[in-house]
């Protein structure tokens, strides 16, 4: 191989190099700016005026996600479940999960809040004071239902649980329950000694911010590198042969 074909083959592949660099750089600009279009939006439908029940679709709830709402109905409390290995505040714990009949036949599962783990004994739960002969008001946050984690049994039976899956669980309790759920907030609640400090929905900007500087240094890198070693060390060579 000559000098020459050497040469066109390194500048090649610095070339499909920094293209390829600074592709994934721009890319990584463009979730940063479709995940800022999403805070935007979750932000506006944050800020919108609370929803009835009236308004609450009975089926996937995609279009309201987000938006506040106010409910009244009856707790199911014997049907409360507790999600474990859920953290808030990076303490483990269990999230609180109870039925709320609107009206019979008709119920939605609210994500009451959260409580400890007993450190001692992880499957004791503690009693959640439930008012059950009187109509509740809930304002919270329209939500899909509570994320899956990895499961390595079945899913459970029982108030204890890895995770919910709620077109089950409503044949299990006998209830039909709307595919989505309602996060109850701090605001307004009972004094339940349930912590409600929900964590905001993550959009990650910063990473994409990262990952797209990270990208484009290495473009920069790679471009310093082939005028070093391709360009002026060369020339240098050269120029002192030169004066030699």
């Amino acid at each position: 191989m000559t000098p020459r074909m050497r040469r066109g083959i390194v500048l090649l592949a610095t070339l499909a190099s920094v293209a390829l660099t600074a592709r994934l750089g721009a890319w990584q600009l463009s979730r940063a700016a479709e995940k800022q279009a999403l805070q935007a939006s979750l932000d506006e439908r944050g800020a919108l005026p609370l929803l009835a029940v009236a308004e609450l679709p009975r089926g996937a709830a995609d279009a309201v996600h987000h938006r506040y709402a106010v409910l009244e109905g009856r707790w199911l409390a014997a049907r409360t479940v507790f999600l474990e290995n859920r953290q808030m505040d990076g303490r483990p714990g269990f999230f609180v999960l109870t039925p709320l009949e609107l009206k019979p036949g008709d119920a939605v599962i609210v994500q009451r809040g959260w409580v400890p783990r007993d450190l001692l004994d992880r499957t004791r739960v503690p009693a959640v004071p439930t008012p059950t002969d009187a109509t509740v008001r809930v304002v919270g946050r329209v939500m899909p239902p509570p994320a899956r984690l990895y499961d390595f049994g079945s899913g459970g039976s029982g108030p204890l649980r890895q995770n919910l899956d709620l077109a089950a669980y409503a044949q299990e309790i006998g209830v039909a329950l709307r595919p989505w759920s309602l996060q109850q907030q701090a605001a307004g609640a009972p004094d339940d000694g349930l912590a409600r400090r929900w964590p905001a929905p993550a959009v990650d900007l910063h990473k994409h911010h990262g990952y797209a500087f990270q990208w484009f240094a290495l473009a920069a890198l790679l471009t310093g590198l082939y005028v070093w070693f391709q360009l002026l060390g060369p020339w240098r060579e050269r120029r002192a042969a030169a004066r030699g």
